[in-house]
C-alpha cells in the first residue's frame, strides 16, 4: 500500500475548515443546551401559558423565553471573547519566538509595545501576532452582530409579551415606536440593541488589549441596561436587586463567554493554550464567587424566605443551584485534569481536542444554567414584586420608606446594602491581605501599619457605603454630606498611606518592563500601563488633582449632577467613584507612596492644601449661609416628621463640610511635615556619610572664598 502524502498548501486551509465546522459545533451544543433548559423550565413553571386578557400568541410566548436565551448567550460570547484579548490571550505565540531578543552584536533593548513591529515601525497584525487573538477579535464581532439581531428580536416579542398584542396587529408598529421612545422599559432595551452594535462595529476593527477593553466596557454597559428590567427593577429592594443583578449578570457573562471562546480558539493556541488556560482559570475562579454571592441575594430578596422553596419558582432556583455547583466541581477538576497534560503533552491538535474534551460538558451545563436562569426571569417570584398601594411622601421620592430618626448608635446599626460597592470593599481587603502573604512566604517584608490602614479604609469605605450614611444620606443633607466628606477625604488618606500600587507591583509577577513576554496585559502591565499613560499622569498632576478634587465639589452640588446622583443608581455610582478616586489623587499627590506623579518641593505642598483647605471653608460657609434649598423637589418633600428643617438641615451639613473637611486636611498638613522632616534628615544622613568618605568639601571651598575676600580687602594689599 502506498502511503498518500497531503501537499503542505492544502493541510492549513483542510484545518481551517475543520476549525470552523468544529468551532460551529462548539457553540452550536451551547446554544442547544441553552434552548432545551429554558423550554423545560418554562415548561414546568407554566409560564408560556395562554392568559385570559390579552394574549400575544404561542408564537411570543415561547419565542420570547428562547430568544431571550440566545440572546444573553451571544452577549456573554461576546464579553468573554474581549475579556480574552484584554488580559488572556497572547498579542505574539511563544512559537515564534521574541523577534526582539538579543543577537550577538546586538545589545538587549526593551521589548516592543503592543503596536510596534519587531523592527520598531507600527505593527502588522499578519507579522506579530498569531492567528488565535485575530480569531477571537472576529469571534467578538461576530457574536456582537448575533447579539444584536437576537436583542432586536427579542425587543419586539418584549413589547408584544407586554402590551398582550399578537405580532400581526394592524396598530403594532406604531405602538412598538411608542414603546422604544416613550416608556422607560423599551428606552432600555433600545439602549442595549445601540450599545451592541456600536460594539460589532469597534470589535471588527480594534486591535489591542486597550480596544478590546473599551468594548469590554461598553458591553459592561449594556448588562447593567439589562439589570434594570425584570424583577429586579420592580422588587422592593431594586437597589440592592439590580446592583445583585448586574454583578450576576457580568460573572456569569465572563464564565461562559470567556470558555466558550477558549474551546473555539483551542486548536489553534498551540504552545499559548495552557498559559491562557491557566489565566482564564484565574478570572473563572472569581466569577464563581461573585456569581454564587450575586445569586444568593438574588434568590433571598425574591423567595421571602424557606417558604418559597416550595413554590414552582423555588423549584427553579434549586435546580439552578445544583446546576451552578456542578459548575463549580466541573471547573476544579477541569483545572486539576486538563492543566498538568496540557503541560505534558505535545502542542498541537491533540491539545486542542484535550481541552475541549474537559470542557464539552461544562459548557453544556452552563447553557442548561442559562436556560433555567431565563426560567427563572419569565416566572413570578414567590415575594410580590408591586409597588406598596398607598406609598408615602418618602417611598414616592426616593422608592424607600423613611428610616426611623438618626441616633448615634442608628448610625451602626441601620443598613441599606449596596452589593457592588459591598463586594469591591471584601474583595480589596482579600486581594490586599494575599499580596501581602506571597510577599512574606518569599521572603519579604511589608510594613504590618500599612496593612491595618487599608483594612481600615476598606471597613470605613464599606460602612460608608452600605451604612449610616447611606441610609440617612438619602433623605437629610447633612447626612450626605457625611458620606461625602468621608468617601473623599478619609478613606482616600487611609488608601494612600497603605501603598497598594507599591505593592501590587511587588507582589503581582511579571516582567519589570510593561508586557509580558507575549506582549499581553496582565494585572500587572494593566497597572503599569495606567500609571504611566498620559491621561493617567495628567489626571496624577498635583494642580490638576486640587483642580478636581475641590473644584468638583461645586460643579457636583450647584448644577444638575447631584440630582442625578440620588435619583439614578448609575449616578450614585459616578458619585462614589468619582470623588474616592479624587480623593486618592489628591492625596498621593501630596503625601503618597505609589508611583505616579511628579510630586512639588514640600513648600508648594504645604501651600496648595492650605489653598484647598481654604477652598473647603469658602464652600463649606456658602452652604451655612444660603437661603435655596439644593434639589427641592427631593429633600423637600419627603414629609419627615422628625429633625430640622430641609433648608436648616442644608445649612447643618455646609457646617459638616467645613468641619470635617477640616480635620482630614489638618492629617494631611501633618503628614506632609513629617514626610518633610523626614527627607531632609535623610538628605542630612546623606550628607554626614559624603563629609566621612570625601571630606567636607563644600565647608572647605566656602572657607577659601571667605579667606581670599578677607585678604583683597584688607588695607595692606
Amino acid at each position: 500500500m502506498t502511503a498518500t502524502r497531503t501537499p503542505a498548501t492544502v493541510r492549513p486551509a483542510a484545518d481551517a475548515a475543520a476549525g470552523g465546522r468544529g468551532a460551529a459545533v462548539r457553540l452550536g451544543g451551547l446554544a442547544l443546551a441553552g434552548v432545551v433548559a429554558v423550554v423545560l423550565g418554562v415548561w414546568f413553571s407554566r409560564a408560556a401559558l395562554p392568559t385570559v386578557l390579552a394574549d400575544p400568541g404561542a408564537l411570543v410566548r415561547w419565542g420570547l423565553p428562547v430568544t431571550t436565551t440566545l440572546t444573553e448567550l451571544a452577549g456573554s460570547l461576546t464579553l468573554g471573547a474581549l475579556v480574552l484579548a484584554v488580559g488572556v490571550l497572547p498579542l505574539r505565540s511563544r512559537a515564534a519566538g521574541d523577534a526582539r531578543a538579543p543577537r550577538a552584536g546586538r545589545p538587549e533593548g526593551p521589548p516592543p509595545g503592543p503596536d510596534d513591529a519587531p523592527d520598531g515601525s507600527p505593527a502588522d497584525r499578519s507579522r506579530t501576532a498569531p492567528t488565535a487573538y485575530a480569531r477571537n477579535l472576529t469571534l467578538a464581532a461576530v457574536a456582537a452582530g448575533t447579539w444584536t439581531v437576537l436583542s432586536v428580536l427579542g425587543l419586539v416579542l418584549r413589547y408584544a409579551s407586554v402590551s398582550g398584542r399578537p405580532l400581526g396587529s394592524s396598530t403594532f408598529g406604531d405602538e412598538l415606536g411608542v414603546y422604544v421612545t416613550q416608556v422607560d422599559l423599551g428606552r432600555t432595551q433600545l439602549g442595549i440593541v445601540v450599545v451592541a452594535a456600536v460594539v460589532t462595529a469597534l470589535a471588527l476593527v480594534v486591535q489591542t488589549p486597550t480596544g478590546a477593553a473599551w468594548c469590554a466596557g461598553l458591553t459592561v454597559v449594556a448588562l447593567w441596561q439589562q439589570a434594570q428590567g425584570g424583577h429586579a427593577a420592580g422588587a422592593t429592594s431594586h437597589e440592592l436587586a439590580t446592583s445583585s443583578m448586574f454583578l450576576h449578570l457580568v460573572g456569569a457573562a465572563v464564565w461562559i463567554g470567556a470558555l466558550a471562546a477558549l474551546a473555539v480558539l483551542a486548536g489553534r493556541l498551540g504552545d499559548d493554550l495552557r498559559p491562557s488556560v491557566e489565566r482564564y482559570s484565574t478570572v473563572a475562579g472569581w466569577c464563581f464567587v461573585l456569581v454564587a454571592v450575586s445569586g444568593l441575594v438574588n434568590a433571598l430578596i425574591r423567595l421571602g424566605g424557606l417558604d418559597g422553596l416550595g413554590t414552582r419558582y423555588g423549584v427553579l432556583v434549586l435546580v439552578k443551584a445544583a446546576l451552578f455547583v456542578v459548575l463549580g466541581l466541573l471547573g476544579a477538576a477541569h483545572r486539576r485534569a486538563a492543566l498538568p497534560r496540557l503541560a505534558a503533552d505535545r502542542p498541537g491538535p491533540g491539545a486542542g481536542w484535550l481541552f475541549w474534551r474537559v470542557v464539552a460538558v461544562e459548557i453544556a451545563v452552563m447553557g442548561a444554567v442559562s436556560g433555567v436562569a431565563v426560567a427563572l426571569s419569565s416566572t413570578a417570584p414567590p415575594v410580590p414584586q408591586e409597588p406598596p398601594t398607598s406609598p408615602t411622601p418618602a417611598e414616592i421620592v426616593t422608592g424607600h420608606a423613611l428610616p426611623p430618626e438618626p441616633t448615634p448608635l442608628r448610625w451602626f446599626t441601620e443598613w441599606r446594602w449596596d452589593l457592588l460597592f459591598a463586594v469591591a470593599a471584601v474583595a480589596g481587603i482579600v486581594v490586599y491581605v494575599r499580596w501581602v502573604r506571597r510577599l512574606h512566604r518569599r521572603g519579604d517584608t511589608w510594613p504590618w501599619q500599612r496593612t491595618a490602614l487599608w483594612i481600615s479604609g476598606m471597613v470605613v469605605f464599606f460602612w460608608t457605603t452600605s451604612g449610616g450614611p447611606a441610609m440617612y444620606g438619602h433623605v437629610l443633607f447633612s447626612a450626605h454630606m457625611v458620606q461625602h466628606m468621608v468617601l473623599a477625604m478619609v478613606v482616600p488618606l487611609l488608601l494612600t498611606l497603605a501603598a497598594p500600587v507599591t505593592l501590587a507591583l511587588r507582589a503581582v509577577p511579571g516582567r519589570p518592563t510593561t508586557l509580558r513576554g507575549d506582549l499581553s496585559r496582565g494585572p500587572r502591565e494593566w497597572l503599569l500601563t495606567l500609571v504611566h499613560s498620559r491621561f493617567g499622569t495628567f489626571l496624577a498632576h498635583p494642580l490638576v488633582a486640587a483642580v478636581n478634587f475641590a473644584g468638583s465639589m461645586v460643579l457636583f452640588y450647584y448644577s444638575g449632577i447631584f440630582e442625578w446622583a440620588l435619583r439614578n443608581p448609575v449616578g450614585h455610582v459616578a458619585m462614589v467613584v468619582h470623588f474616592s478616586l479624587a480623593g486618592y489623587l489628591f492625596a498621593n499627590a501630596l503625601v503618597g507612596i505609589d508611583p505616579g506623579p511628579s510630586r512639588p518641593p514640600y513648600t508648594q505642598r504645604i501651600l496648595l492644601l492650605f489653598a484647598t483647605m481654604a477652598f473647603h471653608a469658602f464652600f463649606g460657609v456658602a452652604l451655612m449661609s444660603g437661603e435655596a434649598l439644593l434639589v427641592a423637589d427631593w429633600f423637600g418633600l419627603l414629609g419627615r416628621e422628625w429633625g430640622p428643617t430641609a433648608l436648616a438641615d442644608q445649612q447643618r451639613g455646609g457646617g459638616i463640610a467645613w468641619g470635617i473637611g477640616e480635620l482630614p486636611t489638618l492629617v494631611l498638613a501633618i503628614a506632609v511635615i513629617v514626610a518633610w522632616s523626614r527627607s531632609e534628615e535623610r538628605v542630612a544622613k546623606r550628607r554626614d556619610r559624603v563629609v566621612d568618605r570625601d571630606g567636607d568639601t563644600e565647608m572647605d571651598e566656602y572657607n577659601a572664598m571667605l579667606t581670599r575676600l578677607a585678604d583683597r580687602d584688607s588695607p595692606g594689599r
